[in-house]
């Protein structure tokens, strides 16, 4: 059948044409079975033609872009795309630092009357962190009033109450009516030019008084003066502290002979009874209440005139002195001596 042969290679495809169908001649019911099965495989036949020009139809063109997604990895091209836009941020932030910075305007606002009266029976805003309210004339706050930020007075600041303050940091000077302190820490130099009374006074350093100075009772561990001083006493000189102890050798006051003293370590009394048959020797020892640091001076000035009859001398040492006698005391007298004892 010419059906089946196939087009000319050399020959240029021809645009594939509709086939018409053919024309029934007869009506499809007046055919016979086998007349139908003939006229299906003429159509069958020609299908397959057409299916046999599909194929030599030229290939379609493929788009450049496709061909270019094929070649170039997909996640390669987002992290390129990723790397371009941050670089493209860093840039813009880079020149908008370098540009100077944009000086506040702040607005000022004037408070006429009107809106202070307003305001007196209204809890409302003026303006914004932005903006300075100024008030040309006076004005009274009868309620409370709360500053959040710092308060900054550039005149005279006057109350007629207290100020209740954790912390007061005064830069200048300062006048005080009455001030009462609890606790008051001075670092730097304090210069008082009045009369000043002080109930418990405690110096912990160096103190320096250049002008007269009166105290009822004044206790110090240690008195010093320097340069030409001098001490002045228009009344009596107490030596207090704790009575020392004592040793008493009866051998030498004899029998029934006794030795007792009164007073501190620094000046006191002995009182010597002596007995029969007293001999020569130390007849009393003294021992400090509290030794000295080194050996001290210790006088004895008799008392009464058995003392005096008395070749007496003494033995001393840091914590100890003894009153001696060359020669024998005289026998059943009452005698004293006083000593006094310093560095």
């Amino acid at each position: 059948m010419d059906s089946d042969k196939k087009p000319d290679e050399n020959e240029a495809p021809k645009e594939a044409q509709p086939v018409e169908k053919q024309t029934v001649s007869a009506d499809a019911l007046s055919k016979t079975p086998d007349e139908l099965e003939e006229d299906k495989a003429a159509r069958a036949a020609e299908d397959t033609d057409l299916s046999g020009l599909d194929d030599e139809l030229p290939e379609k063109k493929v788009s450049p872009i496709k061909k270019f997604l094929k070649k170039v990895n997909i996640y390669l091209l987002i992290f390129i795309i990723l790397l371009v836009v941050g670089g493209a941020i860093a840039i813009v932030s880079y020149l908008n630092s370098q540009k100077p910075p944009v000086e506040a305007n702040i607005e000022s606002q004037s408070l006429t009357t009107e809106a202070l009266k307003s305001l007196a029976n209204t809890d409302a805003s003026v303006g914004n962190t932005a903006q300075t309210l100024t008030i040309q004339g006076s004005a009274i706050i009868n309620g409370q009033t709360l500053a959040r930020g710092n308060l900054n007075v550039a005149g005279n600041l006057q109350t007629g109450g207290s100020i209740q303050a954790p912390t007061i940091t005064i830069s200048g000077a300062s006048n005080f009516g009455d001030t009462q302190i609890n606790t008051l820490q001075v670092a730097g130099n304090t210069a008082i030019q009045g009369t000043t009374t002080l109930r418990d006074l405690s110096v912990s350093g160096a103190s320096s008084f250049s002008g007269p100075t009166t105290a009822s009772q004044i206790t110090v561990t240690r008195l010093i003066l320097s340069g030409n001083a001098t001490l002045e006493v228009p009344n009596h000189i107490s030596f207090t502290g704790p009575t020392p102890s004592r040793t008493t050798n009866g051998g030498v006051l004899g029998n029934g002979g006794s030795a007792n003293l009164s007073g501190s370590d620094t000046a006191g009394v002995i009182n010597v009874n002596s007995g029969n048959n007293p001999t020569s020797g130390c007849f009393i020892t003294v021992r400090f209440a509290q030794a000295f640091t080194r050996q001290p001076r210790v006088i004895v000035s008799p008392s009464g005139p058995g003392a005096g009859q008395m070749q007496f001398y003494t033995e001393r040492n840091t914590s100890t002195f003894s009153v001696c006698s060359a020669n024998a005391p005289p026998s059943n007298q009452s005698f004293a001596f006083d000593y006094f004892v310093t560095y």
